[in-house]
């Protein structure tokens, strides 16, 4: 049974405790950031400030729903702006998604389907939790259909800005992050990314959308959108089909045999492909919570389930992103930075060394899109097929990211491509838990022939 609620309640009270948390920690970066220089350090790493900065996380923590996820937030992008010892301790919040008690959030769910709450029976203990709302299964007595409802915590949508407010001027006081323009234009980004996962009549029109896309074109059949059930759904609950499946990291999944988990892989990398160039449109958020696996007339498929951080990709972004890719095929370093420049993560005038570093990394990552002559030998088959698992990549591609990102010569990048960064990487990160044995390069290859028969690429 799920501990009552300890979510603070009124804005004043939520933001002062942030505000003392963070003046806390900020007096200790300071000092901290002083006598790690005096020890030759980097002025970012000292015991204090990691110390400081884990309290600060675990007042987040007790303060619960939107803070919590403002704090998940900052944890996946705020390498490009906040000190290395809070971005770490904000990584502890990503487990802190406790459900509420049900009595808690049920008259929040009466009040928003008004009479068709009656219609449904509704299991209290719920399937998943996460930051901003939770799962339920419900039973639909007019129909018979089994739905699921996701339900949004109670009062989140009139204390979502406050709150980022609240967390965002902590983080100017402590000096923990510089005020200007280009943060200014990534912390309004994060806010808009923060009401769109709380705007479920957007969400329920993406996710139609998908199903759409989906079902118009040659790939829907390895691929599954849950049917919504717009009748009760509201603007703090989504209701859509129950459908039956496993998570990737089940022993289930990991029971398929190598053909079937290598099928998946290639889905799960193809549907990216086709987001990114065949449609503008992007679902952002690769986490394992927002897939399950199913067998459907003989057919494995990925369910497609979450659509709340769903973006779409103007077309200069994705000749751009498209480019970088293309020149990662080919070898072309003065394509690949260009594409960066113009992706809005390079400096123009950047350092030689900067731009070797970067164009590395990305390189690194890219490596299993790479022709099959060009994958390194130690992570192939006996067949020659990349092994996903084995290949360590995302281990690699950290350790590279962590000596790359110190220099001043990288810029903080546009959101778009951080967002796509991260959801290319949740891709790959999904593919290695299947043990997936394929290579990409023929798949990125029927999305970027035309970027690689471009002039720069000839």
């Amino acid at each position: 049974m799920s501990k009552r609620s300890t979510i603070r309640r009124g804005s004043l009270g939520r933001g002062l405790a942030v505000s003392v948390a963070g003046l806390r920690a900020g007096g200790a970066f300071a000092l901290g950031s002083a006598l790690d220089r005096l020890r030759g350090g980097d002025g970012e790493n000292s015991e204090l400030m990691r110390r400081e900065a884990r309290r600060f996380t675990a007042e987040l923590g007790r303060l619960k729903g939107s803070y919590v996820k403002i704090g998940q937030m900052l944890a996946l992008f705020g390498e490009h702006f906040l000190p290395a010892p809070l971005t770490e301790a904000l990584h502890d919040l990503d487990s802190q998604t406790q459900p509420l008690p049900w009595d808690e959030v049920e008259p929040a769910v009466k009040h928003s389907l008004g009479k068709r709450y009656g219609d449904l029976q509704i299991d209290t203990q719920p399937l998943a939790a996460a930051s901003l709302a939770q799962v339920h299964r419900a039973h639909c007595r007019k129909s018979g259909r089994d739905l699921v409802l996701k339900v949004q915590y109670p009062d989140l949508a009139s204390v979502i800005d406050s709150d980022f407010d609240a967390v965002v001027r902590m983080l100017i006081v402590a000096r923990w992050i510089k005020a200007g323009r280009e943060l200014d234009e990534w912390l309004e980004d994060m806010r808009q990314q923060l009401h769109n996962e709380i705007d479920y009549r957007r969400e329920l029109a993406m996710t139609r959308e998908a199903a759409q896309r989906l079902s118009s074109s040659d790939a829907g059949g390895p691929y599954y959108v849950p049917v919504v059930a717009e009748e009760y759904s509201s603007d703090s609950v989504l209701a859509m089909e129950y459908v039956h499946g496993h998570r990737v990291t089940q022993a289930e999944v990991a029971n398929l045999s190598q053909a079937r988990r290598n099928a998946l892989g290639e889905a799960m990398l193809e549907l990216f492909f086709r987001e990114l160039y065949d449609w503008g449109v992007l679902q952002t958020d690769a986490n394992f919570g927002n897939y399950l696996i199913r067998s459907e007339a003989g057919q494995d498929q990925l369910v497609l389930l979450d659509f709340g951080s769903t973006i779409a990709c103007d077309e200069a972004f994705r000749r751009h992103f498209g480019n970088a890719i293309a020149a990662g095929q080919v070898g072309d370093r003065e394509l690949l930075l260009e594409s960066l420049v113009g992706l809005g993560c390079l400096k123009p005038d950047a350092a030689e060394f900067a731009r070797d570093s970067f164009c590395d990394f990305c390189e690194l990552l890219l490596e299993p899109l790479r022709h099959p002559e060009h994958l390194p030998e130690e992570f192939l088959n006996k067949t020659g097929r990349y092994r996903w698992g084995a290949s360590r990549l995302m281990q690699r591609v950290s350790k590279q990211a962590a000596g790359s990102a110190a220099t001043r010569h990288f810029a903080t990048p546009s959101r778009d491509f951080a967002l796509i960064v991260r959801k290319l990487t949740g891709v790959f990160t999904f593919i290695t838990v299947l043990g997936a044995e394929f290579n990409g390069h023929e798949i990125v290859h029927r999305h970027i022939d035309d970027w690689i028969g471009a002039k720069r690429c000839a």
